[in-house]
């Protein structure tokens, strides 16, 4: 079992954040010889200070600025697809899909984002582990709007939609009920947050907030039991604390952002996240919810500069699930169905949305995505050991 875990985490400044991960793993008594942790970041950051603190943790892993990733994908012979992860934006996790998908001993993955912790009273590793392999009852939520708000459960109180939540999909009637889920349906676990929500730019300026956080708060106490969204319900999939399966990689593309014409942004996991619930739909799997809980401390700026990232594409965003609803419905995996959801926007007219153009562009780099997952299970594409 040694090393079947993949750690990935996006980070720029507040990378010592993983001290606190390992020490909840050590109280917990989680193997942490299970663990490779990829740190993903850019040439301007303190690569030694990172590989310096993993070390000292005695915990395996790797850093990856920008020049390092140029020299993986050359190592790899994929330098051609290198424009899959786009460049200095949260997308980049990317990488550390297409790290996992080369080393096939990881049969797990973790989503990190640096600027959260975990709760000191959970489990966060084993938890996820715990959720992954779930097998028995469980709550299913559904909306007569089709999509799940994942902070629907003290939603009265706080009435805090989640970052991605489509607008139109607003003031649904929430249904629940119990669902019976076999061992290894469960493909990935999302662990919700608190303190900062997950709130985009527009609903932190209706919440007061100019400072990009939102003053509305969350705790402990606005989440109840675990659960999962029901068939043809979608939901948002925030990456800041999250684990899945290995088999998920080709459906659970991060969108390519921020570094393209259109200057979209924001919407990366979110919009995996679509794509990853249509597949799982299709394949009879699960996206399950709840615990562990991370606290997230996001760190304060302009809520005006994140809705600058916001605005191009917040009109796709309304429409996105939509052009994918009932696409890949006859196939048998995940490479599949991701096909099938690329070629749709690739190949579509989307000229009657503001930057429609740009489904076509992610249509063409999801294309270019499975590409590059093919070369890199081609035999010439092994360098050897990490």
């Amino acid at each position: 079992m040694s090393q079947d875990i993949c750690v990935i985490v996006p980070t720029i400044r507040e990378y010592e954040c993983m001290r606190s991960y390992f020490a909840n793993a050590r109280t917990h008594g989680f193997d942490l010889s299970r663990l490779h942790v990829v740190l993903v970041t850019e040439d301007f950051c303190d690569t030694d200070e990172m590989e310096a603190m993993l070390e000292d943790e005695g915990v395996s892993g790797e850093v990856f600025d920008g020049s390092r990733r140029e020299e993986w994908y050359d190592d790899h012979d994929v330098a051609e697809y290198g424009h899959v992860v786009p460049a200095a934006s949260h997308a980049e996790t990317s990488f550390g899909l297409l790290y996992m998908w080369a080393h096939d001993e990881f049969d797990y993955g973790f989503f990190i984002d640096d600027d959260t912790l975990p709760h000191e009273d959970q489990d966060f590793f084993g938890m996820h582990m715990e959720n992954i392999a779930f097998e028995g009852e469980i709550e299913e939520v559904s909306s007569d709007e089709q999509w799940v708000n994942v902070l629907y459960q003290n939603a009265d109180d706080h009435g805090l939609y989640p970052r991605g939540y489509p607008y139109s999909a607003m003031n649904e009637t929430v249904e629940t009920g119990t669902t019976e889920i076999d061992g290894g349906d469960v493909v990935a676990s999302q662990g919700l947050w608190t303190n900062v929500p997950d709130l985009d730019a527009v609903r932190i300026l209706m919440d007061g907030d100019l400072e990009g956080q939102a003053q509305t708060r969350t705790s402990s106490d606005d989440f109840g039991d675990d659960f999962v969204a029901a068939r043809g319900n979608y939901l948002t999939v925030c990456s800041m604390n999250l684990a899945f399966r290995r088999e998920v990689i080709p459906a659970f593309y991060q969108l390519p952002m921020d570094d393209n014409e259109w200057e979209v942004g924001r919407f990366d996991d979110i919009w995996s996240g679509v794509f990853l619930k249509r597949a799982c739909d299709v394949l009879g799997k699960r996206i399950y919810n709840g615990a562990p809980l991370c606290e997230h401390n996001k760190a304060p700026r302009s809520t005006f500069d994140d809705l600058n990232n916001e605005v191009p594409g917040l009109e796709l965003n309304e429409h996105l699930w939509r052009v994918i609803d009932g696409v890949g419905g006859d196939a048998d995996d995940y490479a599949d169905v991701f096909e099938a959801m690329a070629i749709e926007l690739a190949d579509g007219d989307w000229d009657a949305y503001n930057n429609g153009a740009f489904f076509n562009y992610v249509g063409e780099h999801m294309l270019d995505w499975l590409e590059c997952l093919s070369a890199l299970e081609r035999p010439a594409a092994v360098v050897g050991n990490r």
